[in-house]
């Protein structure tokens, strides 16, 4: 009986092709969903006093890590700076939690985020970012303002 390898090694290369192919289809695309609930857009947060962020995040999946980062968005205003505002330097803050790995769901509080007493005031993104077990990340932008004069704290604290 004559064997016909050019047909096994063809049917061998679709089964491998169909495979990879079926296995590259079904993988997770969807971005987690963040709910920022504080800071909200606009607020005014008091330089030398820690930042209230409260945030719910989920994913169709398994959540990974966040992220938060706050950065200057001076913009280059002109602004008529006193010798002791020009001391003041930019505040940027920069950190990635993984407490939420393998969970679908979270709630996230924090208080651990402290604006310095050096810190420039003015105006300020803060960013959060939301990445899931496949690598999927969503994030969200606010515009948030650093004062010495600080904003209205009409929030409960749960701790």
């Amino acid at each position: 009986m004559k064997t016909n390898y050019s047909s096994l090694i063809i049917l061998g290369l679709w089964a491998i092709l169909s495979f990879s192919l079926a296995s590259c289809e079904s993988g997770d695309t969807t971005k987690p969903v963040i709910n920022l609930i504080e800071p909200a857009e606009g607020d005014v947060l008091e330089i030398g006093e820690e930042v209230h962020f409260e945030m719910e995040v989920s994913d169709n999946d398994l959540l990974r890590e966040y992220k938060v980062e706050i950065h200057h968005n001076f913009d280059g205003h002109n602004h008529e700076a006193t010798r002791a505002e020009e001391e003041l330097v930019p505040f940027f803050f920069e950190q990635t939690w993984s407490d939420i790995s393998g969970k679908k769901n979270a709630s996230i509080h924090h208080h651990d985020i402290v604006i310095p007493e050096d810190a420039a005031p003015g105006d300020y993104h803060l960013e959060v970012f939301c990445t899931d077990a496949s690598g999927n990340e969503a994030y969200i932008v606010r515009n948030i303002e650093l004062s010495h004069e600080g904003g209205d704290h009409d929030h409960d604290h749960e701790d």
